[in-house]
């Protein structure tokens, strides 16, 4: 029986309430969305992509405050070789696939670009640079997010299972896993250590958008070569600034940390929400068999690299 639209959204507010409850887990909120939305219509699928994109970036500016910015220094300085390899290795062998399985191009270039720098942001911001359709770009973010989806279950059991350091599991979670929610989501569930790490290589990895998205514009032969920075990362530096050196920041900084926590889950019950098996079905095995080659390989090669090289 298909529910009225009223009654969707009674469900969909209380579904959402449910996820700001304490024993609410990020990964429990995600699959809580992705069972609504095999179970019903989106009630605000219009408005999903927007609030889970502010939601987002208000979360990971919270998630300063509960961060040292000496420690955060030591960890983006960590992380900077893995990060530079791992970028430029997932894009030559996206390109590869791309080949090899006959993947539009546009639709091939933003899934390696996703998983090689930071998921759906990624997306977001070099479409327009490089004029993708919006079948492209739905078909590369349905990869990123169904991937990120499995990730956040698998990888907190992976690190467990090879006993990981938090050190060694922030900087895993970092490169590679694609969207900074389901690394933030995945980290925070291992511990607070690794959630510092993580957060920090990830948006660290996140910069490289900007020479990234100059990049495309040549390869694409476009002149549009504006792209959105993404400035919540400054903020976010702000705020882990403003931790590290104001006493009274100091004060009422775990209310802060608390919020973005909230956000955070919030944010992942959303994705799951926006889920659903037709959007599954829409993606198309070719490109999601590249999504997928790319992934496992960006995920295993890191994690022996990591094992043998970080403590």
């Amino acid at each position: 029986m298909k529910l009225s639209l009223s009654n969707r959204k009674i469900i969909f507010i209380i579904a959402a309430l449910i996820c700001m409850l304490p024993f609410m887990s990020p990964p429990l909120a995600l699959l809580l969305g992705l069972v609504l939305a095999q179970l019903m219509e989106h009630p605000y699928l219009h408005l999903n992509h927007k609030a889970t994109n502010w939601l987002l970036k208000l979360s990971v500016i919270g998630l300063g405050f509960g961060m040292n910015v000496f420690s955060a220094m030591k960890a983006g300085k960590e992380g900077v070789l893995f990060t530079i390899v791992s970028i430029f290795g997932v894009l030559t062998l996206g390109f590869i696939l791309g080949k090899v399985f006959k993947i539009e191009r546009k639709t091939s270039f933003l899934i390696s670009a996703g998983t090689a720098i930071c998921g759906g942001s990624a997306i977001a911001a070099l479409s327009p640079v490089m004029k993708a359709s919006e079948k492209e770009i739905s078909v590369s973010l349905g990869i990123v997010f169904i991937l990120n989806s499995v990730a956040l279950f698998l990888f907190p059991a992976i690190g467990h299972a090879l006993n990981l350091s938090q050190s060694q599991f922030g900087m895993w979670c970092a490169i590679a896993i694609h969207d900074t929610s389901s690394v933030v989501g995945a980290a925070s569930k291992y511990g607070d250590q690794a959630l510092q790490i993580a957060t920090t290589v990830k948006l660290a990895r996140a910069l490289w958008i900007v020479p990234v998205a100059f990049g495309t514009a040549v390869l694409f032969k476009n002149d549009q070569t504006k792209v959105e920075i993404p400035y919540f990362i400054g903020l976010f530096i702000v705020a882990m600034l403003a931790n590290t050196y104001l006493p009274f920041v100091q004060t009422i900084a775990p209310f802060f940390v608390s919020l973005a926590k909230k956000g955070l889950t919030l944010t992942l019950f959303l994705i799951g929400s926006g889920l659903s098996l037709q959007v599954i079905r829409s993606v198309g095995m070719k490109p999601f068999m590249q999504g997928i080659i790319l992934w496992v390989v960006i995920s295993s090669a890191s994690l022996w690299a990591i094992m043998t090289l970080v403590s």
